[in-house]
């Protein structure tokens, strides 16, 4: 599927671009059926996209918003994404939305995924929108180059719903959705601001197995368009 490249100036300029680009989505969803929905990532890129985000105008209380991967960690651990998006998403006029976590109390990372999905399946795929980054390596969502479930996770034919992740380098056991759950979103985006990052892109555009950098599967295989939105 083709990918659009949106440069911006500044990391600033990139954020109010992209919330409204949301806004518009989410809205336009809730006119349509009455709910909207939006998968968004964790990390330090998108904290000023969801500050800016969490001021627009939407009809908040008709959004469901949930994560593209989490750790397997409760939310009051600082490496949380939940945590992420309680203190710069779901702030400001989005305080009415509601939020579905991946992580999940349970007694191993493979029955989380489990209750995950069951929660999920509350919430209704495909998306409208999916914010997705991409780390050094090339790994987008949990899908990390070497992991455990790494085959399953980018197969189109797995089924929708949450899996476990485990790789060298990602630390703690990873709850993520699948590449058949994110990649028919409305509207599907990488956020990715850095000079270094716009390198990897490159390289993940370029020919290239896709276990090495799992970012290729959205890039080659997604049936939805996706919107780079790139910032230096």
């Amino acid at each position: 599927m083709a990918s659009t490249l949106h440069s911006f100036a500044s990391p600033a300029d990139l954020a109010g671009s992209l919330a409204e680009k949301v806004a518009d989505t989410l809205s336009a969803a809730i006119s349509a059926r009455g709910t909207a929905s939006i998968a968004v990532s964790g990390g330090s890129t998108p904290k000023a996209f969801f500050q800016v985000l969490s001021t627009r105008d939407i009809a908040w209380d008709k959004v469901t918003i949930t994560l593209v991967d989490e750790r397997f960690v409760p939310a009051d651990n600082a490496r949380s994404n939940h945590m992420l998006v309680d203190a710069n998403l779901l702030q400001n006029k989005a305080k009415s939305a509601r939020f579905v976590p991946l992580y999940q109390p349970a007694a191993s990372v493979e029955e989380a995924a489990r209750l995950a999905t069951e929660k999920s399946a509350e919430i209704g795929i495909p998306f409208d929108v999916v914010i997705l980054g991409m780390g050094g390596d090339g790994h987008t969502a949990s899908f990390f180059p070497g992991g455990s479930n790494l085959a399953t996770a980018l197969d189109a034919s797995t089924p929708r719903g949450v899996i476990t992740m485990e790789a060298e380098g990602a630390g703690e056991p990873r709850l993520t959705f699948t590449f058949s759950s994110l990649q028919d979103a409305a509207l599907l985006v990488l956020h990715i601001e850095g000079e270094g990052k716009k390198d990897v892109l490159a390289k993940a555009e370029g020919s290239g197995d896709e276990a090495d950098m799992p970012i290729r599967a959205i890039l080659r295989r997604a049936t939805s368009p996706v919107e780079i939105y790139w910032a230096p």
